[in-house]
C-alpha cells in the first residue's frame, strides 16, 4: 500500500524547505532550495529572496558581483535565476530543446525577409557575427551588438497576412538563440533592479568558463531529483508541467530515479525513496510573496495550498500575482500603492493572531522597499482592486 502523505505534511515541507518558516542565510541558499527563482518579472527575484532571508537584501550582489547565481532560460521557456552549479543541468535538460524549436521557427520567419541566401547557414553566420561582436566589446546591449553586426537588423514578418501581423528586426531573436545555447548570458540591467533592459556578455567572460555540456537524459534525471526534493511529494503531472518536458522525457527521468508511490489524500503522487519520513510541523508564519514566486508556481495542481482563490490571484494565462501566506497556504493577496503603502486583503478568515502577523509582515516589506515602487509585470484582479 502506498504511504499516505496528507495536506498538513505537504504544507510543513513547503514551509520548511522553501524558507518560509526557517530563514535562509544567502541568496544562493534560497535559489538552491527552490531549484530556481522565476525571473520573467525582474522584481520577483529580489522580492522572493528578501521574503526568505534572515537579513533581507536584494539579489544584486549574488547576481552581478559574486556571480554565484545566473539568469538564464530554463523550464517552460521561462527565464529563471539558478545557482551557477545548476546551470549546466538546466541547459541540457531544458534550454537545448527550446533553442532547437526556436531556431526552426526563426528560419521559417526569415523566409519573409526575401534573402537570396540559404537560410540555415546564413543564420548560423549571423549568430557567429553577433557573438564575435559581443566578445569584442566585453559587455553590450542589443543595439550596440547590432551596430557591429548589421545583419541583426534584417526585418521579418510574423503572422503575415493576419490581422495581428507584426514586423521587426531579428536582433533579439538571434540573441535569444545564443542565450538558449548557453553561449551568452544576461548581465547587469540598465537602471535599477526593476529594469528589464539587460546587458549581454559571453558566458565565458561572465563566468570565467563556458557552461559545461551535459548529456540530456542525465541532466533531466538530476533536475527531476532536485524538484522532488524541493516540491515533492507531488503528482507526476506537476513535474512534467514545471519542467516543460514531454510525457516521454518525464517518464524516462523518473524511471532512473525510481520514486516511491504515495497517496496524496486519494490522488497518486511520487516522492524520493529516501524522503518519506514526516517533517516536524513548524510554527505557523506569515509571508508576503511576490507575483510569480517559485513556491506557488512549483505545482500545477494547487488546491492543497491555494484553496478556491484561483480566480482572484491568477491571470488568464496562469501567472500568479502577489500572495499572502499563513501556515503554508495562500489566504489572500497584497499590492503596493503609488504612495508606497502595502495593502492586503484576506480571502478567508484566519483569526486575529494570524492577521496581526500578516500586518507585521506587510510592515517589514514596506520598510524594506522604501522608495522603490513595484508593479507586477502580469496584473491580477485582486492586485488591481487593491491599488485602485
Amino acid at each position: 500500500m502506498a504511504k499516505r502523505i496528507g495536506v498538513n505534511e505537504r504544507r510543513a515541507r513547503l514551509m520548511t524547505r522553501h524558507h518560509l518558516s526557517a530563514p535562509a542565510d544567502s541568496v544562493e541558499q534560497v535559489a538552491d532550495s527552490l531549484v530556481a527563482l522565476h525571473a520573467t518579472d525582474p522584481a520577483t527575484v529580489h522580492l522572493s529572496t528578501a521574503a526568505r532571508l534572515r537579513e533581507p537584501g536584494t539579489a544584486e550582489q549574488a547576481l552581478y558581483e559574486d556571480r554565484t547565481v545566473l539568469r538564464m532560460l530554463g523550464m517552460r521557456r521561462t527565464v529563471f535565476v539558478v545557482p551557477v552549479a545548476l546551470a549546466p543541468v538546466v541547459q541540457a535538460a531544458c534550454a537545448d530543446d527550446i533553442e532547437r524549436k526556436q531556431r526552426k521557427l526563426l528560419i521559417q520567419h526569415l523566409a519573409t525577409a526575401a534573402l537570396d541566401e540559404d537560410l540555415e547557414p546564413w543564420l548560423a553566420d549571423v549568430e557567429e557575427g553577433a557573438y564575435a561582436a559581443l566578445a569584442a566589446r566585453g559587455a553590450a546591449h542589443a543595439q550596440q551588438i547590432a551596430d557591429d553586426e548589421p545583419r541583426l537588423r534584417t526585418e521579418i514578418v510574423v503572422a503575415q497576412g493576419k490581422p495581428y501581423e507584426t514586423r521587426g528586426y531579428i536582433t533579439n531573436r538571434v540573441l535569444f538563440l545564443l542565450a538558449a545555447q548557453g553561449r551568452i548570458v544576461r548581465g547587469r540591467p540598465r537602471g535599477s533592479w526593476l529594469s528589464t533592459q539587460y546587458s549581454w556578455a559571453t558566458a565565458e567572460s561572465w563566468l570565467g568558463e563556458k557552461i559545461p555540456a551535459l548529456e540530456p537524459d542525465a541532466a533531466r534525471v538530476e533536475l527531476a531529483r532536485r524538484w522532488l526534493r524541493a516540491f515533492g511529494p507531488a503528482p507526476v503531472e506537476d513535474l512534467k508541467w514545471w519542467a516543460g518536458w514531454t510525457a516521454g522525457q518525464t517518464k524516462k527521468a523518473l524511471a532512473e530515479i525510481g520514486p516511491a508511490e504515495v497517496d496524496l489524500d486519494g490522488a497518486p503522487g511520487i516522492a524520493l525513496p529516501d524522503d518519506l519520513e514526516p517533517v516536524p510541523p513548524p510554527e505557523p508564519v506569515a509571508a508576503l510573496l511576490p507575483a510569480l514566486d517559485p513556491t506557488p508556481m512549483g505545482w500545477v495542481r494547487r488546491d492543497w495550498y491555494l484553496g478556491e482563490h484561483q480566480a482572484a490571484l491568477f491571470d488568464r494565462t496562469g501567472n500568479i500575482g502577489p500572495t499572502v501566506w499563513w501556515a503554508g497556504r495562500i489566504v489572500g493577496g497584497w499590492a503596493q500603492r503609488p504612495s508606497g503603502e502595502i495593502v492586503w486583503r484576506l480571502l478567508e478568515d484566519v483569526g486575529a493572531d494570524a492577521a496581526a502577523e500578516i500586518e507585521r509582515a506587510a510592515g517589514r516589506l514596506h520598510d524594506w522597499l522604501g522608495a522603490v515602487r513595484v508593479t507586477p509585470k502580469f496584473r491580477i484582479p485582486l492586485e488591481r482592486e487593491l491599488v485602485s
